[in-house]
């Protein structure tokens, strides 16, 4: 049984907080199913876009970076994403030490 996408972007956010890294939703997808991007913002113009992949041989799962770069190209790359897909959540971790726990267990 896989967990809600509201029930691990929650999880997430608690994580996060007990870490004392800011995050916050940017936009709220499917509540039960939505893929989740996850852009970590580094305070200094620039930022990466994380989101889950699917290894189709080995059967993993693993956060890839979807674009990095100036924040306003990973911006751009992420509204596309939105545009394609309606059901998709955003979380913003602003983290100057670009710390954004993805490859911590339970989160990897």
């Amino acid at each position: 049984m896989r967990l809600t996408s509201e029930i691990w972007v929650s999880a997430y956010l608690m994580r996060l907080r007990t870490e004392d890294i800011p995050a916050f939703i940017v936009k709220k997808g499917d509540v039960t199913a939505g893929a989740v991007l996850i852009k970590l913002n580094t305070l200094d113009g620039r930022a990466t876009c994380y989101q889950r992949s699917f290894d189709l041989m080995s059967g993993e799962r693993a956060w890839v970076a979807l674009s990095s770069g100036p924040e306003t190209e990973v911006d751009a790359s992420i509204n596309k994403q939105r545009n394609f897909d309606p059901d998709l959540w955003v979380i913003e971790v602003e983290s100057r030490q670009g710390r954004h726990m993805l490859d911590e267990p339970g989160l990897e």
